[in-house]
């Protein structure tokens, strides 16, 4: 089942049509996103795409798709969780995740503008896969994460190195944080659709140059340990993001670095999901 915020509602998308949620369940159930990510109501989500009739089915304009769950309460990120980032990054493989936090305010949807700032000139791209929780974790153990995930989506982690690593004292989660940020979308897949959902693609590009190229097989903590993992010290919730790691060739491990400049464009793809584009602007 794919699903997506269109305009701030409710929908589901069936082949290339969207079906309003609100409309086709008779207002029972609402318009707002947070319908999406709650696993209690995806029987019904799915029972109303089976039903869609020719009215129910529209044709909708991408460009009013947000990311999927716009009010996270948390977006949690995970460093150095692809081999090949972290040895291209120069650093020992971790033993245990390295967490960061992003802010709620920097979500964008998946072909919004991205804003570089005035004088920041150190702007890197990060594709991601992103899983959504769709119901309260807490201490869970790994064989029980995926029944408890909502879907999956594809996000970017857009980072200002320069404030990352200003010194005296690193630092993350402002640097991941200015507005537009975040962005993700275009869709959530369910974990339904993945005959193996520890195996899901992701490929970014800058303008028509393919960057990064990763499966989250090749992850060192792969979701279900990484999200048991988190659940031991937070209380997961519906609609929290966590953004699951990038694969090498971020821009500030390229030779030459490349770093996002207006007039670029980001595309990231993750299997089952689609493609974002975000155009790079002031």
């Amino acid at each position: 089942m794919k699903l997506a915020n269109l305009a701030g509602r409710a929908t589901v998308i069936v082949g290339d049509r969207a079906v309003d949620v609100e409309k086709a369940s008779g207002g029972a159930l609402g318009p707002d996103p947070a319908v999406l990510y709650d696993l209690a109501n995806h029987d019904e989500l799915r029972r109303l795409a089976q039903a869609a009739t020719d009215t129910d089915l529209v044709a909708y304009d991408e460009k009013q798709l947000g990311p999927v769950s716009p009010r996270a309460g948390k977006i949690l990120g995970v460093a150095l969780n692809y081999r090949g980032h972290a040895e291209e990054s120069g650093m020992p493989i971790p033993a245990e995740p390295g967490i960061f936090a992003k802010f709620t305010s920097s979500l964008a949807g998946p072909y919004e503008p991205v804003s570089v700032p005035v004088g920041i000139d150190k702007v890197d791209f990060e594709a991601e896969v992103v899983v959504v929780i769709g119901r309260t974790m807490r201490a869970v153990e790994p064989a029980d994460v995926w029944q408890n995930i909502a879907g999956v989506t594809a996000g970017q982690d857009v980072t200002d190195r320069k404030e990352q690593w200003r010194k005296p004292l690193n630092q993350f989660s402002l640097a991941k944080s200015y507005d537009t940020f975040s962005p993700c979308g275009p869709l959530m897949a369910t974990v339904d659709e993945y005959d193996d959902p520890n195996d899901i693609e992701v490929v970014g590009w800058v303008d028509d140059l393919e960057v990064q190229r990763g499966r989250t097989s090749d992850l060192i903590f792969s979701v279900p340990d990484l999200v048991a993992w988190l659940s031991r010290y937070v209380t997961l919730e519906p609609g929290d993001l966590v953004f699951t790691g990038t694969p090498a060739g971020c821009g500030v491990r390229r030779t030459p670095r490349l770093y996002l400049q207006p007039g670029m464009t980001l595309t990231t793809e993750v299997s089952g999901v689609g493609a974002m584009r975000n155009p790079i602007s002031r």
